[in-house]
């Protein structure tokens, strides 16, 4: 069995912001030569996201839209007890945790094994500042 291990790298200028990065991923499979498998693609950072969904524009504004009708953005220390640290982003703790920190794929044929519509994507809740997400591979 090998293994493969990639950070992509991510500093979005919006503070949230969704971003299909399946042409990266699909790129790091590449890379793996790995046929059969398993890919793991994570957030490493605790306000952003990794998951799969349609590539849909609308879609991605009601996400947006609900995510802040959830958990709004407000810097002050009265919402959240988070933002009494000197942080401003408990809301986007809020966001990653609904949205989620990662996707496991299958692999077969050297490819990512999709139904219908789905693409990878990076969830940005507190932007403006670099952040990594890992590509992880096991397989044949």
């Amino acid at each position: 069995m090998k293994s493969f291990r990639k950070e992509l790298w991510f500093n979005l200028p919006e503070r949230m912001a969704l971003e299909n990065i399946t042409p990266q991923v699909e790129q790091c499979l590449a890379e793996s030569g790995i046929r059969e498998g398993l890919l793991l693609c994570n957030a490493m950072h605790i306000t952003s996201s990794v998951f799969i969904n349609d590539d849909e524009p609308g879609l991605h504004r009601d996400y947006k839209k609900w995510l802040e009708e959830l958990a709004p953005f407000d810097a002050s220390p009265e919402r959240y007890h988070h933002n009494r640290t000197g942080e401003d982003n408990a809301d986007a703790h809020h966001k990653r945790q609904i949205m989620g920190r990662e996707v496991v794929v299958a692999v077969t044929e050297g490819q990512l094994d999709f139904g219908p519509w789905e693409q990878v994507f990076y969830g940005e809740f507190d932007g403006r500042r670099k952040k990594r997400v890992l590509v992880k591979i096991i397989g044949e």
